[in-house]
C-alpha cells in the first residue's frame, strides 16, 4: 500500500498499537574511530530522549575506548564490548539481547559511518507508532542515495529486487539497515534461529517480519556514502546473501507445494 507520501506498508493493518517506550539506537562498530563521536552526538541531538548502544567488535583503532569516553559524559550512551569481529548480524543480535534484557520499548539499527542520517530518526519513530517494524527505504518515492557510484546502486537495487521476487516480499528496500523495531516484534521473530550476516541479516529479519504477519512500513530516507573510514562490504557478504536468499526462496516454494509452508526456512 502507498500512503501517498512515499510511505509503503505491508502486513496486518487497522489494529491498535501501544505506546513505544524508550528507544535504544544500536550502532555496531569495527574501526570507526573517525566517525563514532560524530554519529553518537548527532543521534543524541536528534532524539534527546533516546539511548545509544555502541556494540564494538574489539576495534584495533580504539573505537571502543572512544565510546567509553562518551559514556562518562552522557548517561544515555552505553557500550557493549565484544570479543572480536564476528559480523554485522552477530553484533546486532547481541545488541538486541542487551536492549531487550533492559526493557527498551524500541530498538533501532543504525550504521556508524554517517550513511544513515540521525536527523531522520523522528520520521522512523513517528511511523512506528502505527507499525511493528519501520524500514528506512532508499527506493520508495522520496528516498535517495548520495555519492554512490552507479555500480553500487545497481548492486543494491538488484539485490533488493532479487530478494523481493525470490521471497515474495512486498518491500522495496529489503537490504537496508536503518530500521526501528518494537520490542514485541523482535521477541516474536525467533532471533535464536538467525545465523545470517551482512545484507543477508537484513533480508532475514524483513522476511521473518512479513511472514509472521507484522505490519511493516517503509519510509523514505536519504542514504549518504561514508566520507571517513573503510566500507565493510565484501564479496563474501554478497555471496552469502545470494545463496541464503536462494535457499530460503526454494525452501518456501517447496513448502507450499508439500503443504509445509509458513515458518521461515533456516538454511
Amino acid at each position: 500500500m502507498n500512503d501517498g507520501d512515499g510511505t509503503l506498508a505491508a502486513g496486518a493493518q487497522g489494529r491498535k498499537f501501544g505506546p513505544l517506550g524508550t528507544a535504544l539506537v544500536i550502532i555496531p562498530t569495527y574501526n570507526e574511530a573517525e566517525n563514532i563521536k560524530s554519529i553518537v552526538g548527532r543521534v543524541r541531538e536528534a532524539v534527546p530522549e533516546a539511548h545509544v548502544l555502541v556494540a564494538d567488535d574489539n576495534s584495533p583503532d580504539g573505537t571502543g575506548k572512544l565510546a567509553d569516553e562518551l559514556t562518562v559524559e552522557d548517561d544515555h550512551v552505553h557500550v557493549l564490548h565484544r570479543k572480536g569481529k564476528e559480523g554485522l548480524g552477530a553484533a546486532y543480535l547481541a545488541g538486541f539481547r542487551w536492549g531487550l534484557e533492559r526493557d527498551y520499548g524500541v530498538l533501532i539499527e543504525m550504521d556508524a559511518d554517517g550513511s544513515h542520517q540521525p536527523e531522520e530518526l523522528p520520521r522512523l519513530l513517528t511511523a512506528l507508532k502505527s507499525a511493528d517494524l519501520v524500514l528506512g527505504s532508499r527506493w520508495v518515492p522520496g528516498g535517495r542515495v548520495v555519492n554512490w557510484p552507479k555500480s553500487r546502486e545497481v548492486i543494491s537495487r538488484g539485490g533488493s529486487l532479487y530478494s523481493r521476487l525470490a521471497l515474495d516480499l512486498p518491500l522495496r528496500d529489503i537490504t537496508g539497515g536503518y530500521r526501528a523495531f518494537r520490542r514485541e516484534t523482535l521477541e516474536g521473530l525467533g532471533l535464536e534461529e538467525v545465523a545470517s550476516q551482512g545484507y543477508c541479516f537484513q533480508v532475514d529479519l524483513a522476511r521473518r517480519s512479513v511472514k509472521a504477519g507484522y505490519h511493516v512500513v517503509e519510509v523514505p530516507i536519504t542514504f549518504v556514502e561514508r566520507e571517513l573510514g573503510d566500507s565493510k562490504m565484501s564479496r563474501d557478504i554478497l555471496v552469502e546473501a545470494l545463496w541464503r536468499v536462494t535457499a530460503w526462496g526454494v525452501g518456501e516454494r517447496v513448502g507450499k507445494v508439500t503443504g509445509r509452508g509458513g515458518k521461515p526456512a533456516k538454511p
